[in-house]
């Protein structure tokens, strides 16, 4: 889907992405990075957006897993943070080659409520396409299964350590036990109310109020008020 130019009064705030695949090519100074900036800071002023931001994953390749991606995962942290919903690359290959990649990147973006364009005007994130929505769902299953076999690889190396040290190891512990008070408050703001049903940075702006911060003073990402929420 083509996105369409659309006259604005005011800005809208979106962050850039970038991408070089070599080592080669990596560099303020280099044709690649240079090329993708101004294409994603032209398409941004044509059509009324405000870059507020932008993360770069250099030497990475189109191919490489999205979820190993120190610049994507720095780009999920801000938009969890301060609520972006518009991400700008200059075109889908410097979003991801491989299409795996490619299908779990555009769920994580689209389970947040972002869009992702191209500056070639493209609507990356549009739900029409049939076959991408049922490989997303695909995706999201095996997503889930793979947590879970995590989840029992890890139980079953710490019973092994367990029993050759001859005492229990136990595995990290979470939120409930960690900070009972955060967990306790993060529920009575999701249902505390039933008028008015919180959404996940709502409720970490309540939890600032409250003086519930990360270590470094900012407001809870909304990924981890979710898994207060969760706590059990």
């Amino acid at each position: 889907m083509v996105c369409n130019r659309k006259s604005r009064n005011k800005p809208v705030p979106a962050v850039a992405y970038f991408r070089t695949s070599g080592a080669a090519n990596v560099g303020e100074d280099k044709d690649t990075l240079s090329r993708q900036r101004a294409a994603v800071e032209g398409f941004a002023e044509a059509n009324g957006y405000d870059l507020v931001g932008e993360h770069y994953d250099a030497a990475v390749s189109g191919a490489d897993a999205i979820e190993d991606r120190p610049g994507f995962s720095a780009l999920l942290d801000r938009i969890e943070a301060n609520g972006v919903q518009t991400v700008i690359v200059e075109d889908v290959s410097r979003f991801a080659r491989d299409q795996k990649a490619h299908i779990l990147g555009l769920a994580l973006l689209r389970e947040r409520g972002v869009t992702l364009l191209s500056a070639d005007g493209h609507n990356l994130t549009d739900d029409t396409d049939e076959m991408v929505e049922a490989m997303i769902s695909v995706m999201a299953v095996f997503a889930q299964v793979e947590k879970k076999r995590l989840v029992k690889k890890l139980k079953s190396a710490r019973d092994r350590r367990s029993a050759e040290l001859g005492h229990r190891v136990e595995g990290r512990k979470g939120y409930r036990e960690t900070n009972p008070e955060l967990v306790r408050a993060a529920k009575r703001l999701a249902h505390g109310n039933r008028k008015e049903r919180l959404s996940l940075r709502a409720i970490a702006s309540r939890l600032a109020e409250q003086g519930y911060l990360t270590r470094t003073g900012n407001t809870l990402p909304a990924a981890q008020v979710k898994r207060l929420l969760e706590a059990g």
